[in-house]
């Protein structure tokens, strides 16, 4: 089901409603209706959280360019959180790269909002400072305690690797605090990808324990102190498996002792539908065939907020599609 460069399909899950929204090049998000179909306003309550691997900024000509980007992130909605992989700092050596500050650019781009950067790759550069690459969260929402988390990175002799990190910060919403967290998995090594998901798990774990743990009078003031760490939590990014691989299976494996478990967003509204693809809708060098490796999960104390998950499938500003949540 691909549609034209003109047309592109979003699916909308409203409680028992399904709206089809449609969109061109020129006018994006405008509701149509539709025979069987019922059409509801929006409400303005609604948290809206999107992931995006940009790729660096490059789009599928090559080009790296972040007034694309932004304007692409505009245009799809009004976001309360932005969670995006691969952005680089004083990297010149990726393609189509001058080396810019891209989170500073992100930032630029969206001034109301709290930017927090993730360093998994920090480098020496030719020029003598250091360049910089990971992933970034933006949010619109008050931002409490923030973790940068440096995943597992085994060695192996023939798989090649790079470090990957996963940010968790905590958010205020009208819904209540939870755990924004967001990664980007090794791609060419399904033994680290295993390794790494079991590592969030294990900081799942850590996170609510946490949350059940009371404040001690030396942890007032200064660095002891402990913030709010919610046991709800949203995790998206770039997985780098496809919704068949046995590493989703992995991430949903049930926790012991009253541990909130992870769910797929996009199965939670969709039980008996396919995953929409997040890659190689446009031609990529990566997959043989269009794959949904970025997903986003949510902990049991969501689904009942969990409303929308739509993917934006024209894009071509990154060689992954833009995928988001909507919670009520």
């Amino acid at each position: 089901m691909w549609v034209n460069n003109r047309i592109a399909l979003f699916f909308i899950v409203h409680t028992s409603n399904l709206a089809l929204r449609t969109r061109n090049s020129q006018k994006r998000g405008i509701a149509i209706d539709c025979p069987g179909i019922h059409i509801t306003h929006i409400n303005t309550q609604i948290m809206k959280l999107l992931s995006w691997n940009i790729q660096w900024g490059r789009g599928m000509d090559g080009i790296v360019d972040f007034n694309r980007i932004l304007n692409t992130i505009r245009t799809l909605d009004m976001f309360d959180v932005i969670c995006l992989q691969e952005v680089a700092v004083n990297f010149p050596g990726l393609a189509g790269s001058q080396g810019e500050d891209q989170f500073a650019l992100l930032s630029q781009g969206l001034p109301e909002y709290t930017g927090i950067y993730g360093i998994a790759t920090d480098l020496p550069n030719a020029k003598g400072g250091r360049s910089y690459f990971g992933n970034a969260i933006f949010s619109r929402l008050p931002v409490g305690q923030v973790w940068r988390h440096l995943l597992p990175w085994a060695a192996e002799q023939t798989a090649p690797s790079m470090q990957r990190i996963l940010i968790e910060a905590v958010v205020q919403s009208e819904i209540g605090s939870m755990r924004i967290m967001t990664t980007h998995l090794e791609y060419y090594s399904q033994q680290q990808r295993e390794q790494q998901i079991a590592h969030i798990r294990r900081l799942h774990v850590e996170a609510c324990a946490m949350t059940r743990r009371a404040q001690l009078n030396e942890e007032q003031n200064g660095p002891f102190e402990v913030h709010t760490r919610p046991a709800d939590a949203i995790l998206c990014g770039d997985m780098n498996f496809p919704a068949t691989a046995r590493e989703r299976l992995q991430m949903l494996v049930p926790f012991d002792s009253g541990i909130p478990d992870f769910h797929d967003a996009r199965t939670a509204l969709f039980p008996d539908e396919p995953h929409i693809p997040t890659a190689g809708i446009h031609p990529v060098d990566f997959v043989d065939k269009p794959e949904c490796f970025d997903h986003i999960f949510i902990t049991s104390g969501l689904i009942n907020h969990l409303k929308a998950h739509r993917v934006d499938i024209t894009t071509t500003a990154s060689d992954h599609q833009p995928v988001w949540i909507e919670l009520f």
